[in-house]
């Protein structure tokens, strides 16, 4: 046994080999593995045909996935695990596979491969801005796939957008992606309209969505960029969910005072973001999102409370407010004019 406060490499180890992990995850959820184990397809044999693939890759696969603690093995025969079952297996409404497909696609995983070089310009090498180029496809994958993630934040981020606020309002989404969270304001209050903002053919993925949710009527759209487009105003809220941290510091500010000036008196910003502690090392998740933005973006990062308070009051908002998101690494910062 390793003495207490001992050395050890098994940290560094686990690190070299965690891109194992990551491409196993990805192929079992792309040969649907965890759906054919969830509905009963338990030996090798049986997988293997159900998942088109050779019984040694099968149970070499479904091994691995045992020891990190994805499956269970009893005897030879495969089980899910209470954590495969909810997120991995396709049948499950809370199930993350397109969000594991989304996070490892080759755009978002290539730019790892040249991080020394991103370490030391301090930019992403993917063309032009990164995944903020204007119109990239990428941004149809994201409303198709991490809807399933985003979904479950979706009721939280209307009840704190609403504040008890009932009656007609106007609601603004910016970079709408799947819409979820300004169906889930139409949903909540059926007077409110909604106006969402995202290039053309994600906005389709959201009036898909608007039209399933029965609000498709009360749901509109502007195409083009947030910076660019007239925003229409005035709005009794504006969201800007998962949106500031692709850029710096001076160009959050400027498409906030565009909010700002889009706002009716005691209206609100509504703005949904990782947000990591001070220390800027902790929570985990939170604070681990600055290296996803090192990647892929000319300038974006996790942003704290305090830098996010201060991009409010340099647009011109007089407070903030903090909100946590139930069972959920995001936060909700309200920005007020009063």
């Amino acid at each position: 046994m390793q003495p207490a406060g001992e050395p050890s490499p098994e940290l560094v180890w686990e690190t070299i080999n965690a891109h194992v992990r990551t491409a196993a995850l990805r192929t079992a959820v792309e040969i649907d593995l965890f759906t054919a184990i969830g509905e009963g397809c338990a030996d090798v044999p049986a997988l293997a045909r159900r998942c088109q693939a050779s019984e040694r890759g099968v149970r070499t696969l479904a091994d691995y996935l045992v020891i990190i603690g994805l499956l269970a093995k009893q005897d030879g025969r495969y089980a899910p695990t209470p954590t495969s079952a909810a997120f991995l297996d396709g049948r499950s409404p809370t199930s993350l596979s397109k969000v594991v497909l989304f996070l490892n696609h080759p755009q978002l995983c290539q730019a790892y491969d040249e991080l020394t070089k991103i370490v030391r310009t301090g930019r992403t090498v993917l063309p032009g801005d990164g995944t903020v180029e204007a119109d990239n496809p990428l941004w149809v994958e994201f409303a198709h796939g991490m809807a399933p993630m985003m979904g479950p934040m979706a009721g939280p981020l209307g009840e704190i957008a609403l504040a008890d606020g009932a009656g007609p309002m106007r609601v603004l989404d910016i970079a709408a992606g799947h819409g979820l969270f300004g169906i889930e304001i139409a949903k909540q209050n059926p007077e409110a309209r909604v106006v969402a903002l995202d290039w053309a053919s994600v906005l389709e993925v959201a009036k898909e969505n608007a039209a399933r949710a029965g609000v498709r009527e009360r749901y509109q759209t502007i195409t083009g960029s947030a910076f660019e487009a007239d925003f229409g105003g005035p709005y009794d809220v504006v969201l800007l969910t998962n949106f500031l941290h692709h850029f710096d510091h001076a160009t959050c500010v400027k498409l906030l005072e565009k909010v700002r000036a889009n706002l009716a008196p005691g209206g609100r910003a509504v703005t949904l973001e990782f947000v990591p502690d001070e220390d800027r090392v902790s929570p985990p998740i939170p604070a681990s999102f600055a290296m996803t933005m090192l990647t892929s973006t000319a300038a974006g990062d996790a942003y704290t409370y305090s830098e996010l308070d201060r991009m409010h009051r340099d647009a011109g908002f007089a407070r903030t407010a903090i909100h946590p998101v139930p069972r959920s690494p995001h936060m909700v910062v309200v920005g007020h004019l009063g």
